[in-house]
């Protein structure tokens, strides 16, 4: 039997299929229900099949966050919390993390998502669909809404573009390093609903830009969908081509709006920017993502915590 005051915290992410043969049954719910065309479902195969390692680490990484965020917030208060995970296009779903906490007795819980930056389109939709749930077994829950500028964050995001800038300065030539911050691409309509979404990534950018001591950066997009709709840009590749053009010869990929290693980084990094920039003649490098870093688990932990103090005010 739990304890009543125990504290759930559903750990919310994207999701990703677990081999190949689910990459069909994850590409139509990411479209609805509607299954992809045999070129849209191979396009995804070859994608997956050609980042190093071959298979998946996402859904590897994700499992790993959410146990490094249970051991860091059983540091901060043993046996308070119990994590639980829920994706948006798999198994197990958001609905089925919180029919979990309600399985286990608890009634009180704490939502959070592996994503730093707020849009309605992107973490307002995990929180919809959990507190849909959660009202309907009777759990009582509030939300981690952003992070992005949270201390522990922008100081282990900083440290890795320090890092890679060191690495890349003597291939920069007569120009300094130019730092393109990223993050996935949304439609341009979150202008329209004055969604804080695009302000956040600069705010973040600008925040390591400070602690870096870097000036010459700039934001930039990727992964747009392929929609009728215009989504948001320029994308980083043709951003890359620009900066070319105006003689950097060093670019450094910080992709901010990820969390961890998975396709938008292993294949439209890795794999499309760097040939983009052997193409155009030029060094590039992107920071290493933050997986389970300790001060990205920190800040995870101390933002459930504090959002955590709602439930008992409300």
């Amino acid at each position: 039997m739990v304890q009543a005051s125990k504290i759930g915290v559903l750990v919310m992410s994207y999701g990703t299929p677990t081999s190949l043969d689910n990459v069909e049954a994850y590409y139509t719910h990411i479209r609805r229900g509607h299954p992809p065309t045999e070129e849209q479902l191979q396009e995804l195969k070859d994608r997956y099949e050609a980042i190093v390692g071959g298979v998946f680490p996402l859904r590897e990484n994700t499992n790993a966050q959410v146990a490094g965020l249970q051991a860091k917030l059983d540091e901060i208060a043993p046996g308070r919390y119990q994590c639980f995970q829920g994706l948006k296009h798999a198994e197990p779903f958001i609905e089925d993390g919180i029919e979990e906490i309600a399985k286990a007795g608890i009634t009180q819980a704490v939502g959070i998502v592996l994503a730093p930056h707020y849009s309605v389109m992107s973490v307002g939709g995990y929180i919809k669909r959990a507190q849909v749930k959660a009202t309907e077994l009777g759990i009582k829950m509030c939300f981690v809404h952003s992070y992005h500028l949270h201390p522990k964050l922008v100081s282990a995001l900083s440290d890795r573009v320090n890092k890679v800038h060191e690495q890349l300065l003597p291939l920069s030539g007569e120009k300094p390093v130019k730092v393109l911050f990223s993050a996935h691409s949304l439609p341009e309509k979150i202008r329209e609903l004055g969604d804080p979404y695009e302000q956040q990534l600069l705010n973040t950018s600008e925040a390591i830009a400070e602690a870096t001591e870097i000036e010459d950066w700039e934001f930039t997009w990727q992964s747009a969908g392929r929609t009728n709709e215009p989504w948001l840009g320029p994308d980083i590749l043709d951003t890359m081509e620009r900066v070319a053009q105006e003689g950097y010869k060093a670019v450094l990929s910080a992709p901010i709006g990820f969390v961890s290693d998975h396709l938008e980084v292993l294949y439209d990094l890795d794999i499309e920017a760097k040939a983009k920039a052997a193409e155009l003649g030029i060094a590039f490098d992107r920071i290493e993502m933050l997986n389970t870093d300790p001060l990205y688990m920190e800040t995870l932990a101390e933002s459930v915590v504090t959002v955590r103090e709602q439930l008992g005010k409300d």
